[in-house]
């Protein structure tokens, strides 16, 4: 009898690789598709005043009818933040933890969606059957309650996805990560291991998150006096408790300030995940009515973004905190790459004002390090080895990690967004491409803002605008107002009168050279201008502002 070939499944990561963030991936087998994660990316420096950027789905919408649900491994925007698009368009199930479901459903209530989209929360340990997956959520920890891996069952094998996650045997709250389920998982059989490569290039391991509880203990202590402080991530739910319990114990009120930060303590309190003992918790108009010593402030902006609270704080613009020098402002969260040079910025406007600064010692990252992605390789023994969750060099050093773990050469892989990795048990390798990438979120416009758009704003950033405006008469070749030059962001028009004047003149000299020869073509006209103004203005100032020539009829 000839040999059946074996059943194969199709992986598609339309996001969250060779970046930070906007994680989302396809597992496709025998037509039908399951959707791990659907999360937004923040916009680099260059993409001037998008909001957001969110991932392309054009091949989900195009296989819609295959969609069996919606997984998700742990609440951060990485990961949560585009489901009210992708449910917009889609409208699929969606299983998650509690914590997780509470943050999700924060974000479908806020576009107005939250009933129309189906919700099923699980448990860790729970099994959820997908058409042909079985998906079970692991206990994983990581800087957000509630995280899990799943153990994805295809008729290919199973895929282990660990999402994020570090491991911590001492974690302050809830239970340890389940090893004991990686190992039994390893020696039924892994086909593929999709790990977080964040942390991939720091050696050794991630300190327990019971080191940071100790030295804000400790700092409770040495500072009796003043304020404090305290700018750390909202999601990082165990931190604030910490932050509560240490406060409570030193007899201080705590006050909540950040929209993000009130919206999680709201929710994870409301779950369960968080404890408030009685008369702890004020509202941050009520710090006056209390002695500094007796008051501790949990803040957003520890990243040094400009609207968050702590930033309004530092330049003033804080309606109702006033940094003194009597305060102690502790930075508890370590730079995300690009961020550091905002951080400081706010530090220093901070040690201005007198404030005495903390930030050694007060953090330790969500992310595993080498040796426990070695330790889990190690447990779960998979055949391929795909990293997942970081930019590309996080990428490559993970592959090379996986290959002194015993996976073979041909067998690790380094995925791009959109392609299509096909595994079976005899082989693996990259069949084609869909189509995949980020688009961009300005407003309520949702991919309206493309590169050209992206082009001109720099352009205008860069080296402003010039408009030219002249008034033709109808039917007949006469100018009879104008040209009007006006200038934005280009030059200051008061101090450039007579560059202004040889701009007018060149405009002028342009048109009436089109009408001299009968140009009426509008657009003609218009490059003209454009094509003359351009080079008298690079030949005096070196400079190429954006020229926009307006022509009216009268």
């Amino acid at each position: 009898m000839p040999r059946r070939k074996p059943s194969s499944v199709k992986i598609i990561p339309l996001g969250g690789l060779g970046q930070i963030g906007m994680n989302i991936t396809a597992f496709e087998c025998n037509n039908q598709i399951l959707i791990v994660d659907c999360g937004l990316a923040f916009p680099d420096e260059d993409m001037l005043g998008i909001d957001l950027v969110i991932p392309d789905i054009t091949y989900l919408k195009d296989n819609a009818s295959k969609i069996r649900g919606l997984v998700i491994t742990h609440g951060h925007e990485d990961h949560i933040g585009a489901i009210p698009y992708f449910e917009k368009e889609l409208n699929v199930p969606i299983y998650a933890t509690k914590l997780t479901m509470a943050l999700i459903e924060n974000k479908l209530k806020e576009h107005g969606i939250l009933n129309n989209v189906e919700r099923h929360v699980v448990t860790h340990g729970d099994k959820v059957k997908l058409g042909i997956f079985n998906v079970e959520f692991i206990k994983t920890n990581h800087s957000i309650a509630d995280a899990a891996a799943l153990a994805i069952t295809t008729p290919a094998g199973v895929i282990v996805h660990t999402g994020d996650f570090k491991i911590d045997h001492t974690p302050l709250f809830g239970e340890a990560i389940d090893l004991a389920r990686f190992a039994e998982l390893g020696s039924k059989g892994v086909l593929a291991l999709m790990a977080d490569s964040t942390n991939v290039e720091r050696q050794g391991y991630t300190p327990s998150e019971k080191n940071v509880g100790k030295r804000l203990d400790s700092l409770f202590a040495e500072h009796l006096k003043g304020r404090m402080i305290i700018a750390t991530f909202a999601s990082n739910v165990d931190r604030v408790q910490h932050i509560i319990n240490s406060a409570h114990k030193y007899g201080r009120k705590v006050a909540v300030e950040g929209r993000s930060m009130v919206n999680i303590i709201s929710t994870a309190s409301e779950l369960g995940y968080i404890k408030i003992p009685k008369n702890t918790l004020i509202e941050t108009d009520q710090i006056k009515n209390y002695p500094d010593d007796q008051i501790v402030l949990i803040t957003t902006g520890s990243q040094g973004e400009t609207m968050a609270a702590l930033s309004r704080m530092a330049n003033s613009t804080h309606r109702k905190v006033s940094i003194v020098p009597s305060d102690t402002i502790i930075f508890s969260s370590s730079p995300i790459p690009g961020n550091e040079k905002n951080i400081s910025k706010i530090m220093n406007e901070l040690a201005l004002k007198g404030a005495q600064i903390v930030f050694e010692d007060t953090h330790v990252s969500g992310h595993a390090c080498r040796e426990e992605l070695r330790l889990i390789y190690a447990l779960t023994k998979p055949k391929y080895a795909i990293p997942v969750h970081g930019e590309y060099r996080h990428l490559m050093r993970h592959r090379e990690l996986a290959i002194e773990m015993g996976i073979s050469k041909e067998n690790a892989f380094v995925l791009a967004e959109g392609d299509i990795l096909e595994l079976n048990k005899r082989q693996g390798k990259i069949t084609g491409k869909v189509q995949a990438g980020g688009i961009l979120v300005d407003g309520l416009g949702v991919g309206d803002v493309g590169n050209i758009v992206l082009n001109d704003r720099k352009m205008l950033s860069q080296n402003g605008l010039i408009i030219a405006t002249v008034t033709l008469q109808k039917h007949g070749n006469v100018i009879l107002a104008g040209p009007d030059i006006v200038s934005r962001g280009f030059v200051y028009v008061r101090e450039s009168e007579s560059l202004m004047e040889g701009a007018r003149e060149v405009a002028r000299d342009a048109v009436e050279e089109c009408l001299e020869r009968n140009i009426t073509d509008w657009a003609r006209i218009k490059t003209k201008i454009k094509d003359e103004l351009s080079n008298y203005i690079w030949k005096k100032t070196k400079r190429n502002p954006m020229i926009l020539p307006i022509i009216t009829e009268v």
